[in-house]
């Protein structure tokens, strides 16, 4: 009896143990969407595109995604965005199916997605005069496909971005006016609403800060309100980097500071140009709140190149190297972390395919990892603490860009200057 009574006991205890694991992990899954992910700490965020060649006609195979995913997962990165789901472009759909892979190979591995659609106008990308007032046609299955890979793959696409830089008038081949987004928000909404698409999934448009009404005031319109009032969360960019050149203000060094070092003029622009993204993010939020609104709002995209033969180069603002980056990337990270905002840095590694017939444009160097493999100044203490060990990508091992050696790096960094001819 006592020996029956002690089996009875066990079974007891290991179904209930089971079941309480199961229910745990239950609990897990439940809580990791957007609300839980987004301006949470412990899921950092990137821009991430695996393309390696000058064109994306080579699509990064699987294998080198994982690869990727590998690399950036040690970084403590687990939250990626993507930016169109086309059908000659599957990166996306690879992405996805590559983190899946991944997760059922081991159950600990943490990573899920902000699945970009890219919308644009009518005549965009061809020799025709873009018309701004009417949507392309492509639009309507970009956002198709989107929806079948969301769901697909529930339990790694936790946002719906619709469109990348698709309102901000600078973006002259293809930008669209808000009604539009505002159209295929709605769209998804309803899905949602309706159960063709997970509740808990949001959906946000990813643009330029001036779009979302922090700047211009001809951004402010009814159909911008509406917007802001549909979307979940907002998810804004800001670029000091590009406005060393356009918006050079606060990027020429001050009368009072020029009794500085070189290396601290340098340093003082970037905490110039830190303070100038806060500024923009405010100007969302203060717009925003204007409205009687209070939402979340996240960092879509933000980086700094660290070559350039252009306007950022040492011809120009003198905005481009690793130690500026690296100045960059710390100060966002730190700040965004702290104050409860996601930042999906820009970007992950150096892009080849972005200026292909100008391999020193500053655009197919914005990584944080070279195509050498190499760790940039702003991840340097990672290769030293040994979180890159036994990854590897094209088969070499990451290290550090100039051997790890500042001094030699810092023969590559200029003072800002804006005196040039533009």
């Amino acid at each position: 009896m006592k020996l029956i009574f002690k089996i009875v006991i066990l079974s007891i205890v290991l179904i209930f143990g089971c079941t309480s694991k199961e229910k745990k992990i239950v609990q897990q899954k439940s809580i990791m969407n957007a609300a839980y992910i987004l301006g949470n700490s412990e899921y950092l965020a990137i821009s991430y595109g695996g393309y390696r060649a000058t064109s994306r006609d080579i699509q990064p195979t699987i294998t080198e995604l994982k690869e990727d995913l590998k690399i950036l997962s040690a970084m403590g990165i687990k939250i990626l965005r993507t930016y169109n789901v086309q059908p000659k472009l599957p990166h996306a759909a690879n992405v996805l199916e590559a983190i899946h892979q991944l997760k059922k190979e081991d159950a600990n591995f943490d990573m899920y997605v902000m699945l970009g659609a890219w919308i644009d106008c009518l005549n965009a990308w061809t020799n025709k005069a873009p018309n701004h007032n009417i949507e392309s046609a492509q639009n309507e299955g970009e956002i198709a496909r989107a929806v079948a890979l969301a769901n697909k793959y529930p339990e790694i696409v936790k946002v719906i971005a619709v469109g990348n830089e698709a309102m901000v008038k600078w973006a002259e081949n293809y930008y669209v006016q808000p009604n539009v987004i505002l159209k295929w928000v709605n769209h998804l909404q309803n899905l949602k609403k309706n159960g063709a698409l997970a509740k808990d999934i949001w959906i946000t448009s990813s643009d330029d800060f001036s779009s979302w009404g922090g700047g211009d005031e001809l951004y402010h319109t009814k159909d911008l309100e509406s917007l802001i009032k549909a979307v979940d969360y907002i998810s804004m960019h800001t670029y000091p980097y590009h406005n060393s050149h356009y918006n050079p203000e606060f990027w020429k060094t001050p009368n009072h500071l020029n009794n500085l070092s070189d290396k601290e003029k340098i340093d003082a622009s970037m905490l110039r140009a830190f303070n100038f993204a806060k500024n923009q993010y405010n100007g969302v939020k203060n717009y925003m709140k204007s409205l009687g609104v209070d939402k979340p709002i996240h960092i879509g995209e933000t980086g700094w190149a660290t070559i350039s033969n252009g306007h950022y180069g040492a011809n120009g603002s003198r905005a481009t190297d690793e130690y500026k980056q690296g100045l960059y990337y710390n100060y966002i990270r730190n700040w965004t972390n702290k104050q409860g905002i996601s930042c999906f840095y820009f970007e992950a590694f150096d892009e080849q395919w972005k200026d292909a017939n100008n391999p020193n444009g500053s655009e197919n160097h914005f990584g944080l990892i070279n195509l050498k493999g190499e760790a940039k100044y702003p991840l340097w203490s990672l290769v030293d603490d040994g979180v890159f060990k036994g990854l590897t990508r094209n088969g070499k091992q990451i290290t550090k860009t100039y051997n790890g050696d500042l001094e030699t790096l810092m023969k590559d960094v200029f003072v800002p200057n804006t005196d040039y001819k533009r």
